[in-house]
C-alpha cells in the first residue's frame, strides 16, 4: 500500500500532533454527545481512533468504546493511553472495518475522512457507518470546513518539538487540501517528508453522498459549541445523523 495515510501515520506524527491534548477531547466530546442523547452504557464506535483521545473521553462519559484504526503505531499509542483497558482497540481500514455491531452510535472524528483519491472509497466508509449502526443508531462525522480552509490556509509554517524542526508546508491542489511535512534533526543529518491530503467536499456533495449511503442528516454545525453552519466563518463542518434507508 502507497498511499500517503499509510506512510504518515507513524511514529513521528506523534511528534508532529503532540500539542493535542486529553482535555481538548473531553471538551470536544462533551458537546458531540449531549447531541446524540445517549444513555450510559450505550456502545459507541470511534471510527479512525488515532492515539485513543476522544474514546478515551467517550469512556469517561460511560459508554462501552471500541476504537478503530489503520495505523499499528497510534494504537500502541492508544493501549498505552487506556491503562485499564477500558476500550477495544482494533486494527482495521474504515472502508471494510472489520467488525459486525450493532453500535449505538459510530463516530469520525478531526477530520478522518476525505483521505481517497475516488469517491466511490468515501462512499465505502458511509455504507460501513450504516452497517455498523443500530436500527436507531446514530452517528456524527466531524469534518473541516473546505470555505474556512480555503480562505485561511496558512502556506508555509516552521516550528521545533522535542529538538526536532517541523517545516509544514500548505497548498490546494485539484480539489484536496494538502500538506507536506519536513522533520529535521538539529544536527540537520536527517530529514524525513510526509505527506497529508484531504479532499475538500463541500456541504451540498456531502450531503448527496450521506443519501446515497442511506444516512440521514439531522443538523449540520459549525463547531463544537453547536454553533450553526456558516460557509464563511465555520471552522468545521459537523453532521449530526441517523440510519435511514439505502438510497432514503
Amino acid at each position: 500500500m502507497s498511499e500517503w495515510y499509510t506512510k504518515s501515520f507513524g511514529d513521528d506524527y506523534l511528534v508532529v500532533y503532540k500539542h493535542r491534548d486529553m482535555q481538548g477531547a473531553y471538551e470536544e466530546v462533551r458537546s458531540m454527545m449531549e447531541w446524540l442523547e445517549l444513555p450510559e452504557g450505550s456502545e459507541v464506535l470511534d471510527l479512525c481512533c488515532g492515539m485513543g483521545r476522544h474514546s478515551m473521553a467517550l469512556t469517561g462519559f460511560g459508554f462501552r468504546v471500541t476504537g478503530v484504526d489503520l495505523s499499528e503505531v497510534l494504537l500502541t499509542e492508544a493501549r498505552k493511553l487506556d491503562e485499564g483497558g477500558e476500550v477495544v482497540w482494533v486494527r482495521g481500514d474504515m472502508r471494510e472495518v472489520p467488525l459486525e455491531g450493532p453500535y449505538d452510535a459510530v463516530v469520525n472524528l478531526f477530520t478522518s475522512f476525505g483521505y481517497f483519491e475516488e469517491d466511490a472509497d468515501h462512499e465505502r466508509v458511509l455504507g460501513e457507518i450504516r452497517r455498523l449502526l443500530s436500527s436507531e443508531g446514530r452517528f456524527i462525522i466531524d469534518f473541516l470546513n473546505p470555505e474556512h480552509v480555503r480562505t485561511h490556509l496558512v502556506p508555509h509554517s516552521v516550528r521545533t518539538e522535542d529538538g526536532l524542526r517541523i517545516e509544514e508546508n500548505r497548498r490546494i491542489e485539484r480539489g484536496y487540501v494538502c500538506k507536506t511535512i519536513i522533520l529535521q534533526d538539529s544536527d540537520c543529518a536527517d530529514k524525513r517528508v510526509y505527506e497529508e491530503k484531504v479532499k475538500l467536499i463541500g456541504l451540498e456533495e456531502f450531503r448527496v453522498m450521506l443519501d446515497k449511503a442511506g444516512l440521514i442528516v439531522d443538523a449540520v454545525y459549525g463547531g463544537y459549541d453547536a454553533s450553526p453552519y456558516s460557509a464563511a466563518d465555520s471552522k468545521r463542518m459537523i453532521f449530526v445523523g441517523r440510519k435511514g434507508e439505502a438510497g432514503e
